[in-house]
């Protein structure tokens, strides 16, 4: 595999970068003071839409090569889409969550003193 690093190209490379950027960017504006912290969910929808881009459009053409005497199978195919369906409820479970906890907290009032 021309071009890879730890065993992953450089399109699963691109997409990690992404995401680690988009975590550390969400993480600096949940400290955020005001309204500059629901930002987070733009920018958690800005990286979902680039990575859907970045995976719809590749890079290589489309066309298949000639046939090879050894063609590449993948054994692995259910076990990657079981493993991204349980990903993406834990991810529900946790924007859930999230709304539950954080977002719809109460406020409660502070008791009046007399003086």
């Amino acid at each position: 595999m021309a071009g890879a690093a730890l065993g992953a190209g450089p399109g699963v490379l691109v997409l990690q970068l992404l995401w680690g950027l988009a975590l550390l960017l969400c993480l600096a504006l949940s400290r955020a003071a005001g309204r500059a912290r629901f930002a987070v969910v733009l920018v958690t929808l800005g990286a979902a839409v680039l990575s859907a881009a970045l995976l719809l459009f590749p890079r290589e053409d489309e066309r298949p090569a000639t046939a090879a005497a050894d063609e590449i199978v993948d054994t692995f195919f259910i076990g990657r889409f079981i493993l991204l369906a349980v990903m993406s409820l834990v991810l529900l479970g946790c924007l859930f969550l999230l709304l539950i906890y954080h977002l719809m907290e109460p406020v409660y009032a502070k008791p009046l003193h007399s003086s």
